[in-house]
């Protein structure tokens, strides 16, 4: 971006953020609650205390103290605690007063970007002549946005529908219905009483579905239709939603065969909704009397169908239906309102019967489970699967028949597992092929990763040659990934398979995950081995004349594969297959990336735009060999620190006790557990990724974002290669990206909130590996990119993070504190936790990508 151009977009932040953000939130402080007089008041006060107290070097404990002696004067340890929890609801608002200022601002943020739109690549393509080109590639492109259930969202639908209304009221400086809503937001609870169940996370995200993303949808196909200059066009996948709450069972009991059959009614019950309403809004347009019958039945069909789950109206019914009024209104009506029509029947086009595709996700080691069960009944085996040799297991899978009974087993794993692969078909029938018609499998590592699933299913009723899945193998873990090449040849050398895939239409996708390769490898080894993988896939799906997609488990933050999203994928090498982007969206990400019209209209445009950046424009992205050496030498450097900070004695205790890993599965935050598994000793491999670098996150350490990073690059300037890092920075997107969302986790981190750690007995040395680390990576990433400070070019950015960080150091301080009063064994221990857990849900809301 230029410097005029950021200079202008920071003048614009500062009238519409910070300005507005200040106003609404002095107002917000002096509001009386129900006893909490004043305690708005103080929070200024106890912010200043905080920052002045860190930079002193004081304790959490020491600047708590003297603030509640010096100024409020509450010497009784538990009005104290009262007192910290009030302080804790007020920030958690104060977080969503934020929000709601921040995405009223959006669009007037956007005059001053320098990203492309769909509308600026058809100008440059109108200069370049390009048309057939881009047309053709905007027929068939696609990008796929999955929403996760994961446990990083925290707003109730009620809290949203407050941040909606405040977005509505901000826009227009609406004070007195300001100040009801903020009001209002005081009063209304943020938490969950109890733990959601996956049914309950699903409606949640199901609600943003209806009242943001339906019409969303249906406007950005309207926008790149109007530009690209083709009356036909009809690539109605341009946009994909696809839904992981209720099918994604890997580590989560709590979802059921039964349980997905109902988000699955849900998904399309909501959608049954939406068309009535929308086909009721059309009805008083389209008043002719030739039409009044035909519009009568199918909103009749449509009210039976959004409320009885049995009452079904399949998609080619509704089309037939539709193209019959069409067809009565341009013969007879001088097509009036045929626009508005129109516009219908493309987003019934869009959505089917479905509105997002679920996709069924289960941990590989739940399959050998299965199958191991399975073939001890049948006899095959004694205790182990060790026990057959490759072909004979292979025979079993693809050749044999058995037909399973959930009945009889025992083990509820089993039992589901058979009751789901078996009602597939079901919910195909339900809400047609597009709705169901992937499964994944995590923790992916060999063939049998995928041929389990394909055995199951043809255990479980279905005949291999009507198998209407793709079976996806999620290569996560750095075992995976160095197996994936192998792996995927071997399947395509497997006759049964690759028959399969001529009915797929030789089409293969392939999932990389990157919250549990950052775990494993840390933060330039992962990114660096997802594209080397992505690479090689590429290389030996095109030999076996497959086309291969990638489907990208990113997170919300660079530690978890998140980050600046476009940046990320307009970086990728002309290596890589680039027929559809697949990506997941978790979390507060939804809400904060893809939360409102306007920015869910933008950022899908971004991934649209990055896919075609790649193929029509600017140069091919390559990574020569003497770049590409110097990135393994870092890469592997890097490694070998994060390493051995991960095999330090005190890596897994330091997280169990000085950090709020243990409190996420107490906030009720998500229905499925912290860890894989229910082994008493904690391990890394157990651990989610979630919750892994969601405590780092809370530390205001953000170790996975970049620990190993400074030891690198420090190595490299020590033999006297510092230029050559430099050069590397400025020649390549990728590395460039990846150094980038690096300095933002850096700048969202503050060591001074525990340096009081390092006098620590137990932990204090390991805290000042952490923090050398952490300067020595700040120093290094400075030094190469030739900036002065963190996010020096994304001035805005740099300034939302300020304020957020601003907003909840209170939070913090008294987070840290209450863990360093658990530590000494405190009467009111059961206190202190419930504050630890409280003050995860505002800190994680505040990030908007911090897990």
């Amino acid at each position: 971006m230029n410097s005029v151009q950021q200079t202008r977009r920071l003048e614009e932040f500062k009238r519409s953020v910070t300005n507005k953000f200040n106003v609404y939130n002095s107002l917000f402080l002096s509001l009386p609650y129900q006893n909490i007089e004043n305690v708005g008041v103080l929070i200024p006060l106890l912010f200043d205390q905080c920052e002045k107290g860190l930079k002193a070097g004081k304790t959490p404990q020491e600047i708590l103290d003297t603030f509640f002696t010096n100024f409020v004067e509450i010497k009784d340890e538990r009005k104290r605690l009262d007192f910290m929890f009030k302080i804790i609801q007020y920030v958690e608002r104060q977080v969503v007063l934020y929000d709601s200022v921040e995405d009223s601002a959006f669009p007037k943020l956007q005059k001053y970007t320098n990203s492309l739109s769909i509308k600026d690549y058809f100008e440059l393509v109108n200069r370049s002549k390009n048309w057939d080109q881009i047309s053709k590639k905007l027929s068939t492109f696609s990008a796929r946005i999955v929403l996760t259930a994961h446990p990083t969202q925290f707003y109730t639908p009620a809290i949203l529908d407050i941040i909606a209304e405040l977005r509505a009221l901000i826009d227009e400086n609406r004070i007195d219905d300001i100040d009801l809503s903020l009001q209002q937001l005081g009063l209304t609870s943020l938490v969950n009483a109890k733990k959601p169940t996956p049914l309950d996370e699903a409606k949640n995200i199901i609600h943003i579905l209806r009242y943001t993303y339906y019409n969303a949808i249906g406007e950005l196909f309207q926008y790149v239709k109007s530009n690209i200059r083709d009356e036909d066009f009809s690539n109605y996948n341009i946009i994909k939603l696809g839904f992981w709450p209720g099918g994604d069972r890997d580590g989560n009991p709590f979802v059921t065969a039964e349980m997905t059959r109902k988000v699955a009614d849900e998904l399309r019950l909501t959608l049954m909704k939406c068309y009535y309403n929308e086909l009721k809004a059309l009805r008083k347009k389209l008043t002719f009397k030739e039409l009044r019958e035909d519009l009568m039945e199918l909103s009749n069909k449509l009210y039976k169908a959004m409320f009885d789950a049995n009452t079904l109206i399949g998609y080619d019914e509704i089309m037939a239906r539709l193209s019959k009024i069409r067809e009565k209104l341009v013969g007879n009506y001088h097509e009036l309102y045929l626009k508005q029509l129109d516009q219908f029947i493309d987003k019934v086009h869009i959505f089917k019967t479905h509105f997002a595709s679920l996709d069924i996700r289960q941990d590989h080691s739940m399959h050998k489970l299965v199958v191991e069960t399975v073939l001890k009944q049948q006899g095959a085996i004694k205790e182990s699967l060790e026990e057959l040799d490759d072909k004979t297991l292979q025979e079993w899978l693809l050749q044999k028949d058995i037909k399973l009974n959930p009945a009889d087993f025992d083990e509820d794993i089993v039992k589901d597992t058979i009751q789901n692969i078996q009602q597939l078909g079901e919910i195909q029938a339900s809400n047609g092929e597009d709705g169901c018609n992937r499964y994944i499998i995590s923790n992916s590592e060999d063939i049998y990763a995928v041929l389990f699933v394909f055995g199951l299913f043809r255990w479980c009723g279905w005949k291999s040659e009507e198998i209407t899945f793709d079976i996806i193998p999620l290569f996560e873990t750095m075992k995976g990934m160095e197996a994936a090449e192998a792996v995927m040849q071997k399947l395509f050398d497997t006759d049964s398979y690759r028959k399969h895939l001529e009915r797929r239409n030789e089409t293969h996708t392939i999932m990389l995950g990157f919250s549990d390769g950052t775990k494993d490898g840390g933060y330039l080894k992962a990114n660096w081995s997802i594209l080397k993988t992505k690479e090689t896939l590429s290389k030996v799906c095109k030999k076996n004349g497959i086309k291969a997609i990638f489907f990208d488990g990113r997170g919300g933050p660079p530690a978890r594969g998140g980050g600046k999203t476009h940046r990320f994928y307009a970086a990728q090498t002309k290596d890589v297959a680039n027929h559809e982007i697949q990506l997941t969206i978790q979390g507060q990400t939804i809400t904060s990336t893809y939360g409102t019209t306007e920015q869910f209209m933008h950022n899908s445009e971004q991934l649209l735009t990055a896919g075609l950046n790649n193929n029509l424009y600017g140069k091919e992205h390559t990574i020569s060999a003497a770049q590409r050496k110097l990135i393994e030498t870092l890469s592997e450097l890097s490694f070998e620190k994060y390493d051995a900070l991960k095999q330090h004695g005190k890596f897994i205790s330091y997280l169990e006790n000085r950090s709020t890993l243990k409190y996420y599965t107490k906030a009720n935050i998500g229905s499925r557990p912290g860890k894989r598994g229910n082994k008493k000793q904690l391990t890394l491999s157990d651990l989610r990724a979630i919750s892994f670098v969601g405590s780092w996150s809370q530390l205001k350490q953000n170790v996975p974002g970049y620990f190993g990073l400074g030891t690198a690059i420090n190595k490299l300037k020590e033999e006297g290669n510092l230029k050559e890092v430099k050069k590397l920075y400025n020649d390549v997107p990728f590395f460039k990206a990846l150094m980038n969302n690096s300095m933002m986790s850096l700048a969202k981190t503050n060591f001074d909130l525990t340096s009081y750690m390092k006098e620590d007995d137990e932990f204090g040395e390991f805290w000042n590996i952490l923090h050398e680390e952490y300067q020595l990576s700040k120093k290094m990433l400075l030094e190469i990119s030739g900036l002065k400070i963190l996010m020096e070019d994304e001035a805005v950015s740099r300034e939302s993070v300020k304020i957020r960080e601003n907003i909840v150091l209170p939070l913090l301080v008294i987070q840290q504190n209450a863990l360093y009063h658990i530590t000494q064994d405190s009467e009111y221990k059961e206190l202190y936790e419930k504050i630890v857990t409280r003050s995860l849900y505002g800190n994680i809301n505040a990030s908007r990508n911090s897990a």
